[in-house]
């Protein structure tokens, strides 16, 4: 499912203009953005955490030249799903 596709679908389902779908869709996406890159969770019970982590520095290689080179520390997202969207993927009840 892509962009559009989810547009359709939230505005069908929740009797709404696309147009409306689609600020809605916006400020979540704008929100959860903000919110984890203060460091902060966005926890939706059932559905799942957004959260930021860290990546340290390291020293990689070039694979075509075998250099070394460094890698610098970079900021992560990462998403656990919650127990009712493994249910759901998983087809438990």
């Amino acid at each position: 499912m892509n962009k559009p596709e989810l547009l359709e679908k939230i505005a069908t389902n929740a009797d709404i203009s696309k147009a409306s779908a689609e600020r809605v869709l916006k400020v979540v996406m704008e929100t959860v953005i903000k919110t984890v890159s203060k460091g902060d969770n966005v926890q939706l019970v059932g559905f799942g955490t957004f959260k930021s982590g860290r990546r340290a520095a390291r020293i990689g290689r070039n694979p075509q030249t075998g250099a070394e080179i460094n890698i610098p520390a970079v900021k992560t997202i990462k998403f656990s799903s919650g127990k009712a969207f493994k249910d759901a993927v998983n087809k438990r009840k």
